[in-house]
């Protein structure tokens, strides 16, 4: 009932507090209500001024601009008439200008055909050099440096080594086993080529095929022969054409050569191929060092994990050793608390004896016989007498 009537009376004081909020919230409205509408006839008023104002400033904008605009067409007629003098101007002025162009550009062309003749002379030189064999040599070495220079590490190439054979080859590539180093040698038959390109008739064409058919066969063989090496140099080498031209003609129209040179494990390259050739090896080079890396880091690793292994014991090792110096601890504390409480004892029992010494009177008025003849049982000297056992 008592619980009820409080329940009652906390319902009571909700409602009455609902009350009193919906009244507040009845009057915050009508303020709001008031306030609204005495915004509404200010915004009205206010809307109406700003109408009025407007309509006069459009009136004095459109006079404005009628009179801007007489003044803006009175100033662009003048200045058009000053553009079409500076336009005469100027054109002459650019006339001028291109006349004098052109006599630079002449001198151009003059300069452009004097360099056009010295060029003609390095050409005739070129060809010179290509006509002989042993600087044609030499051209087609030197493009292969530039090419392995620029493709490969220095560690990964060496130019004119001597094999264990006696042969000397233009370059090795050296790759790990396997497939082992690679030779590189640089050919370049311009002469059968020349006269495959200069034939006219069908069968002067057939001779001059055949002719440069048998020049790059004996060019695979030589290779073949002179830069494999068993147990020296890798199971291919690489021949080297230092002409597009060359090598797109015997790719084009002589597929039984290169099948020929594939199966003498001879790998023919222009210098556009190479360079692709070389960036698959420097891909391999860089595969082989990270699995160099790759073997290192595992012997790091497993080191590590032997550290980890013995710091583990070692751990263990140590928290065996904290559990035993808890427990001490633990006993210490035990043997430390019994010493406390013993010496309480005594110290009660020697302040009693002080008190019976000081008082023999109330001491043998207290006393019965049978205390004096036995210590009662719960008496002051019971726990000193029994104590709790020797210290641990």
């Amino acid at each position: 009932m008592r619980g009820r009537g409080q329940g009652e009376a906390a319902n009571a004081q909700t409602l009455d507090t609902l009350q009193r909020t919906q009244i507040e919230m009845t009057g915050r409205l009508s303020q709001l209500a008031e306030a609204s509408n005495v915004a509404q006839a200010e915004l009205g008023r206010s809307v109406n001024s700003r109408l009025d104002e407007l309509s006069k400033r459009m009136t004095e904008s459109q006079n404005n601009v009628q009179l801007e605009f007489a003044k803006a067409m009175n100033d662009r007629l003048d200045a058009l008439g000053k553009r079409v003098s500076d336009n005469l101007t100027l054109s002459a002025e650019k006339t001028s200008q291109t006349i004098t162009g052109l006599e630079k550009r002449l001198a151009v062309i003059d300069e452009a055909q004097k360099h056009i003749a010295n060029l003609s002379g390095q050409v005739v030189s070129l060809q010179d050099i290509l006509a002989n064999k042993q600087a044609r040599g030499a051209f087609g070495e030197i493009q292969l440096n530039d090419i392995v220079r620029n493709a490969l590490p220095p560690s990964a190439y060496a130019f004119q080594v001597t094999l264990g054979n006696g042969k000397r080859a233009d370059c090795l590539i050296t790759l790990p086993n396997p497939p082992g180093a690679i030779a590189i040698d640089s050919k370049f038959p311009l002469e059968s080529y020349r006269a495959l390109h200069d034939a006219k008739e069908e069968p002067a064409r057939i001779a001059a095929g055949r002719a440069f058919a048998a020049a790059i066969q004996k060019h695979v063989r030589d290779i073949a022969e002179r830069y494999i090496v068993p147990g020296e140099t890798a199971e291919s080498a690489i021949m080297f054409l230092p002409s597009e031209a060359v090598y797109a003609e015997l790719h084009a129209n002589f597929a039984q050569v290169v099948a020929a040179s594939h199966q003498a494990h001879v790998w023919i390259v222009s210098p556009t191929t190479l360079m692709a050739t070389l960036n698959t090896v420097r891909a391999i080079l860089k595969d082989a060092q990270m699995r160099e890396q790759a073997g290192v880091i595992q012997k790091e690793v497993q080191t590590l994990l032997q550290d980890v292994v013995r710091l583990e014991k070692r751990t263990e090792n140590l928290r065996r050793h904290f559990g035993n110096m808890e427990k001490d601890v633990r006993e210490i504390e035990t043997s430390t608390g019994k010493i406390i409480r013993r010496a309480e004892r005594i110290e009660e029992i020697q302040v009693e004896e002080a008190d019976s010494l000081n008082n023999p009177a109330i001491a043998s008025d207290t006393a019965t016989p049978s205390e004096t003849a036995q210590p009662a049982q719960g008496s002051r000297t019971a726990p000193l007498l029994t104590g709790e056992g020797p210290l641990q």
